[in-house]
C-alpha cells in the first residue's frame, strides 16, 4: 500500500529482499527468482520494492530491468552510492525511484576516508539532481545508531531542504535498542515535520523487529524489511514479523495481505536455499502446536488464551495438540480411539 497524499499518515512497507536480502552470503537470485519474488511481494500489497544495485551492471542490471518490465503496482527503487554514475545506472535500469546512501558515523567516515562535510555536500548536490531524473528520492543515513544525534538532525534538515521525499536511518550493525530508536526518531520527527522518515533495522542483537516497531511508534512512515529476515550476518527485520506485530499488537494497517506471508516465505526460502525453522515466528510450521497441559486447556476454552491470532488469519494449518511429557488431562482426552484388537 503506497500512502495517498500525505505519506506521514500511514506506514509503508519497503521490502529489500531483492537487494539487502540477496547480500546474505551464498545467496544469489536468478532473474526468474527476482521476478517471481517481486510479483509475489506486489501481490501481497508491499508498497515499495528495493530491487537491487544497478551500478553492479551485468546480470544485476538485467534482472532489475526484467522486474521493471513487469509493471508491478508498487514503487520500484534502486540502491545507489552517492555518485552521479550510480544515478546514471539507475536511470538505465528504468526504476522510478532511487535510494542514495551516505555515511554518518565517525567509524564509517574513517573507514571510507570521508567526513561530515562530505555527506552534507552530497545531500545538497545529489538530491536535486536525482529529483530531476526520478519520481521518488530517498536518502539513506548509514550507521545511524553510532552517529551523533546532532549530525543526524543536520542530515534530516539538509535532506528536507534539498527536496528529498524520504530520509532513511539505518541501524547498520543492529546496535540500537527500542528506546534509543524511539528517542532518535522522535527527535528527528520534531525537527523535520515535512519529510517522510524511514527506518532500516539489522538483527545482530535480535532486536530488528522491536526496533522497527519502535520507529513506527515514534513517527517513522516507512520501514524496511526482508522476507524471513534474509540478509547479511543475522539478517534484517523480517517482513512477516513486522507486519503482524504492527497489526496484532498495535492495530496498525500496512496494507499487507496476511494470507500471502507464508507463501512468500516459502518462495524466498526455496530461491535462497535456506530452510525455514519450524519455530520461526509467523511462518514456522510449529507456530500453532501445543503440548503443555495448561496451554491446551486454555486454548480449548478460548484460543486467545495462548495464541496472538488465529491460524486461519495467516493461512497456517490448523493448530495441533501434541502429546508428550507436558500434556495434561485436557490433551489426553482428545486422543483418537485405540485400534481395534485383531480378530
Amino acid at each position: 500500500m503506497i500512502c495517498p497524499n500525505d505519506p506521514r499518515q500511514c506506514v509503508e512497507i519497503v521490502d529489500t529482499t531483492l537487494r539487502d536480502g540477496e547480500q546474505a552470503p551464498g545467496v544469489a537470485f536468478s532473474t526468474d527468482d527476482k521476478c517471481a519474488i517481486a510479483e509475489k511481494l506486489a501481490e501481497a500489497g508491499v508498497a515499495e520494492l528495493e530491487v537491487g544495485t544497478p551500478a553492479m551492471g551485468g546480470q544485476e542490471l538485467e534482472a532489475i530491468q526484467a522486474v521493471v518490465r513487469r509493471k508491478l503496482p508498487c514503487r520500484l527503487t534502486a540502491w545507489c552510492r552517492a555518485s552521479e554514475a550510480d544515478l546514471d545506472a539507475a536511470a538505465k535500469a528504468g526504476v522510478g525511484g532511487v535510494h542514495l546512501s551516505l555515511f554518518a558515523s565517525k567509524i564509517h567516515f574513517q573507514a571510507f576516508n570521508k567526513d561530515s562535510s562530505w555527506t552534507l555536500r552530497q545531500i545538497e548536490q545529489l538530491v536535486p539532481l536525482a529529483r530531476r531524473r526520478f519520481d521518488y528520492v530517498s536518502l539513506g543515513v548509514q550507521d545511524a545508531s553510532r552517529a551523533e544525534l546532532s549530525f543526524l538532525l543536520e542530515c534530516a534538515e539538509a535532506a528536507e531542504a534539498a527536496g528529498a521525499d524520504r530520509i532513511r536511518f539505518a541501524d547498520t550493525v543492529g546496535l540500537f535498542s527500542p528506546m534509543q530508536v524511539h528517542q532518535t526518531i522522535q527527535a528527528i520527527r520534531a525537527k523535520t515535520p515535512w519529510i517522510a522518515l524511514g527506518f532500516h533495522g539489522h538483527n545482530d542483537l535480535g532486536m530488528a523487529t522491536a526496533n522497527t516497531v519502535a520507529a513506527v511508534q515514534a513517527g517513522a512512515h516507512c520501514v524496511d524489511v526482508t522476507v524471513t529476515g534474509l540478509g547479511e550476518r543475522a539478517g534484517n527485520a523480517p517482513l512477516e514479523e513486522v507486519v503482524m506485530a504492527l497489526h496484532a499488537a498495535h492495530r496498525l494497517d500496512t496494507g499487507i495481505d496476511f494470507l500471502q506471508l507464508r507463501p512468500l516465505a516459502q518462495l524466498v526460502s526455496r530461491c535462497a536455499g535456506r530452510p525455514i525453522s519450524p519455530t520461526k515466528p509467523i511462518v514456522g510450521d510449529a507456530l500453532f502446536e501445543h503440548e503443555s497441559g495448561i496451554h491446551v486447556r486454555g486454548i480449548l476454552a478460548d484460543s486467545r488464551a495462548f495464541e496472538p491470532f488465529e491460524p486461519e488469519s495467516i493461512g497456517a494449518p490448523d493448530r495441533k495438540i501434541v502429546l508428550g511429557k507436558h500434556s495434561g488431562a485436557a490433551a489426553r482426552s482428545l486422543t483418537l480411539p485405540s485400534r481395534p484388537k485383531p480378530a
